[in-house]
């Protein structure tokens, strides 16, 4: 399957048309108003293994594009102004009704995105949280799924983090 990307072709800053210019060993976008390289960054999300006494994994189905209709874990883009924690507890809730005490950091990759090229998925395991489970921001239906009866995931970075779960601290 071939991602297309979407590029950029405005200056976020003040709005003239881009270029590309070799900057730094690399071809940058490049501002010639502002006179500023325009530096394209991973956008920061995260990620959260849910899972209950009986070592089911929590998904939420998306409501929203891209993969509407297929199932993930909880999470969301980061915030302005919130640490990666503060942004998982904040989707956690938004998407499921939840509240969570993050347990550990499972990892660290990326995802590719046609709309923003590269997202940061940071994955957090929560085995402690309270709340009445029910689907919330993005989310069409909220439920646990044992490890051998998960249904297709829509990210490859939220199915590794599964895989990280069961392989190495499941028990």
């Amino acid at each position: 399957m071939t991602i297309k990307i979407q590029k950029k072709s405005f200056c976020h800053f003040c709005g003239a048309k881009l270029s590309e210019k070799q900057l730094q060993g690399t071809i940058r976008l490049f501002c010639k108003s502002c006179n500023e390289p325009i530096y394209e960054n991973p956008v920061p999300a995260t990620c959260l293994v849910v899972v209950d006494n009986k070592e089911r994994i929590l998904l939420v189905k998306r409501s929203v594009e891209p993969k509407i209709g297929f199932w993930c874990l909880p999470g969301g883009f980061i915030e302005l102004g919130e640490t990666p924690e503060q942004g998982a507890l904040r989707e956690l809730k938004e998407e499921t009704c939840l509240s969570g005490k993050i347990e550990m950091l499972l990892g660290v990759t990326k995802n590719i995105s046609p709309k923003y090229h590269s997202v940061l998925m940071v994955g957090y395991l929560i085995k402690n949280y309270d709340g009445i489970l029910k689907p919330g921001d993005d989310a069409s239906d909220a439920a646990y799924f044992n490890y051998n009866d998960l249904p297709e995931i829509a990210f490859e970075s939220h199915m590794s983090f599964i895989r990280i779960y069961y392989s190495a601290y499941a028990i």
